[in-house]
């Protein structure tokens, strides 16, 4: 017998009697997708440029993506905000990235509207729209959602994943993480990768397992249930880490350069009709170095940075390329509506020259080109965290000028494939309508027959900003809906409106010519007036794709109507106030959800503590503490903070208390008890006390005299020449009881886990800070 169902915000149907027998039953009916309802995954890359995939012009292979492009469409027009957490914003909500309080990544947070980094409620998620149309909703990998300082064990959680409409969740939290040693989250609790590196461990694969594991688990119950996945991988962001395997694939292929690639590429996008006939190459940027003008061991190391990116984008495309097997084998991925998109424009936050290791340049260390080539065959491995010269970014903007964070082209546009048998015909062909980030969901609303709900969870819903390009799927001539469109980003404006697009760079066309790096200008009000008198450029996009010819001067009038409809946009969407700020932004201070203190206490067994919020020990005195019991062969990790990259720790080898201090990859400090330890239960710890000035500017923390104590009593001692003056680094936090990751020194192997009885570990923190604003801002911007 049919069960009767009904409505479940509509009055009970059925009969209540006094007796079973007297009543008649019925059921709240259960959300259901409508028969046939397609799946939807969205992929993510980051930091992927105009011109780094195959399918776009590009000699690095993917041959999964252009399988898509090849059986789907390419977009030659899509646009981006140029940052990563403003871009996702627009992904997920189809609101502009000022109107879900993210004009920034989370860590520029402002106190105004569009600017705090809490995405409003009122501004549903595609994951919260579709969970109400009867759709599994699983994210994968690359979060940078929710505030920084919202981001620990302490919560709170209804900004994360599982309280924005997915129902589960595996990756990471922040911009950026060790493809070897990730910051994992599994729903909303922290958990250790499964495997090591030495294992063959890497993040893209162990991804690609759990969404493959998502979706099959909900499949095998009902497959009649669609999905949407989110699946935004850690690449193509630094560090570029990839099995060396993978990067000898590309052996000699950069040797020519990155002018070279740009005019190769150039023609190949020309020739495949991505770009419209007669246009240009933009010019040659001046902060970059003509590759000719390197010298030959520049040009090597150069030269094997980007085969690491190449194999890191092949080995990411490789295991995109299992996903796609997967739900084609299960028969699912006719009926899939794929979209692959990245945040932003390929990112030139390796500097002019490169990085072996980042921490060192957060730290205002130099790296030298001599020391730098001594690593040449470990890039891409798990002791290093480098990322390729500017000049490559560049190049992988082809053919537009300029990168990530400024709203040129080369920074606010992006490949972008579409792939879905069952719902249009149309096979291999390009689409050059204007379409925006914030279109993606309407698109996919319209495709589904969804109307975008008027509430979510009771709360009211704002407008979506973007429109629907789904006409255009079968339709290569449809016009195109999306007519206008601001960009702000960090002080760098502009506006396409109608085919021309209106560009305010800041601080200039680029550093050379502005005479000042990123960051550096501040806005005045008078500067603002001076700017926007003079400081516009206008292109007709439409005739010039590439943004080559500034018209400022010969359309006059045109730049003036897009000057104010840009203030008329900025208007509607919370954009103002304008803010170029770089270390005073960052530098805000922001609500926390617990206050700096000069006393915190650690539990073993519990979760790693972000750098974010762990107590700030660098150029101060502070003491560590543990209370312990020691049997006979009591071994481990106390306390440890930092990684293989920098930082210190506490621990007990060999019957003796041993305290190591690692100056960021560097050198290797350590200080050693005299005598063995005594059993049962004692304090066992060591004071960090400052012995001299710190030079932050070039590198150096202060010295230190580090006093080894056992029950208050000094067992041994020593003194640190150098400490690491700025960041102890954003991927491996404090941990007590162990030392997961990349270990801090090369006297033990991880974890280490402390085999006593280890009751707590105080830190006790006194004395002021020191600081380098300029170094925090560059630290931030990096991990985007």
């Amino acid at each position: 017998m049919p069960i009767d169902e009904y409505d479940p915000s509509c009055a009970f149907p059925g009969v209540i009697g006094r007796t079973v027998g007297e009543s008649k039953p019925a059921w709240p009916r259960p959300v259901r997708a409508k028969a046939g309802a397609p799946n939807v995954l969205f992929i993510v890359l980051d930091d992927t440029g105009y011109g780094h995939l195959g399918c776009y012009g590009s000699p690095i292979r993917t041959p999964n993506l252009d399988r898509l492009a090849a059986n789907g469409l390419r977009y030659s027009n899509i646009h981006t905000t140029a940052l990563c957490s403003p871009s996702r914003s627009c992904i997920v909500t189809g609101r502009n990235h000022h109107a879900n309080a993210m004009a920034c990544i989370t860590e520029g947070s402002m106190g105004y509207p569009g600017a705090n980094g809490n995405i409003p409620f009122q501004n549903g998620f595609l994951s919260e729209m579709l969970l109400t149309q009867g759709y599994n909703c699983f994210a994968l990998g690359k979060w940078h959602l929710t505030p920084t300082q919202q981001c620990s064990a302490a919560g709170p959680y209804d900004r994360w994943p599982l309280s924005r409409g997915f129902e589960r969740f595996y990756g990471f939290m922040g911009g950026d993480t060790s493809q070897y040693y990730p910051d994992l989250m599994h729903d909303n609790h922290q958990v250790a990768p499964p495997a090591t590196p030495e294992q063959g461990y890497h993040l893209t694969e162990d991804l690609v397992d759990h969404a493959i594991a998502y979706i099959a688990d909900a499949k095998q119950i009902a497959p009649e249930k669609p999905f949407f996945t989110y699946f935004c991988t850690g690449a193509m962001h630094a560090p570029h880490h990839v099995p060396r395997e993978w990067a000898d694939k590309y052996k000699g292929m950069f040797d020519d350069g990155w002018d070279a690639y740009r005019e190769k590429v150039f023609a190949r996008q020309l020739q495949m009709g991505l770009l419209p006939p007669g246009t240009q190459l933009s010019r040659l940027d001046p902060d970059v170095q003509r590759w000719d003008t390197l010298g030959a061991d520049e040009r090597r190391l150069y030269a094997r940075a980007m085969e690491v990116f190449a194999g890191f984008l092949e080995h990411t495309d490789h295991h995109i390329g299992r996903l796609l097997d997967y739900l084609d084998k299960d028969g699912h991925l006719a009926n899939t509506l794929v979209m692959v998109v990245s945040d932003n424009g390929a990112s030139a936050e390796g500097g002019p020259h490169g990085s072996v290791n980042e921490n060192l340049f957060f730290n205002n260390v130099p790296e030298r080109l001599a020391d730098n080539l001594k690593a040449i065959d470990e890039l891409g491995g798990p002791k290093h965290f480098n990322h390729y010269p500017w000049g490559w970014a560049w190049a992988g903007n082809t053919p537009f000028r300029r990168w990530k964070r400024e709203t040129y082209r080369g920074g606010a546009s992006d490949p972008f494939v579409v792939h879905w048998p069952k719902g249009f015909k149309a096979r291999g062909e390009i689409r050059h309508q204007y379409a925006h980030l914030v279109d993606l969901v309407p698109t996919v609303l319209e495709a589904l027959g969804v109307a975008p709900p008027a509430q979510i969870r009771g709360v009211t819903q704002s407008p979506l900003h973007g429109v629907s390009f789904s006409h255009t799927f079968d339709n290569a001539a449809a016009p195109t809906r999306h007519t206008t469109q601001y960009f702000e980003m960090m002080g760098h404006r502009s506006l396409y409106h109608d085919g021309w697009r209106a560009v305010c760079p800041v601080p200039g066309p680029s550093f050379a010519e502005a005479g000042m790096g990123f960051g550096e200008l501040t806005l005045t009000e008078e500067k603002l007036r001076e700017l926007d008198a003079h400081g516009w450029e206008l292109y007709h996009v439409a005739e010039d794709f590439s943004e080559t010819t500034n018209l400022a001067d010969k359309h006059r009038d045109k730049l003036i109507e897009m000057i104010a409809l840009w203030y008329v946009e900025a208007g509607k969407f919370d954009v103002l106030p304008i803010d170029s700020r770089g270390v005073a932004r960052l530098a805000e201070e922001r609500p926390q959800i617990s206050p700096d203190r000069n006393r915190y206490v650690y539990r073993p067994n519990t979760s790693v503590v972000s750098n974010h919020v762990a107590p700030r020990v660098l150029n101060r005195a502070h003491k560590v503490t543990a209370t312990a019991r020691l049997e006979a062969g009591s071994e481990g990790v106390l306390l440890k903070q930092g990684g293989s990259a920098g930082g210190y720790s506490l621990f007990v080898k060999d019957r003796k208390l041993h305290y190591a201090y690692n100056y960021l990859g560097v050198q290797q400090f350590s200080v050693t008890s005299k005598a063995q330890l005594p059993t049962g239960a004692h304090e066992l710890g060591f004071e960090f006390t400052p012995t001299g000035p710190a030079d932050l500017a070039h590198g150096k923390g202060t010295p230190a005299h580090i006093r080894l104590l056992v029950d208050g009593k000094v067992v041994g001692e020593g003194d640190l020449p150098v400490t690491i003056p700025l960041d102890i680094g954003i991927t491996e936090g404090l941990v007590c009881g162990r030392d997961p990751g990349s270990t801090v020194t090369d006297r033990y192997v991880g974890p280490f886990t402390f085999t006593g009885a280890l009751e707590q570990v105080v830190v006790d923190v006194s004395g002021a800070v020191l600081e380098d604003k300029d170094a925090e801002l560059r630290r931030h911007m990096a991990h985007q």
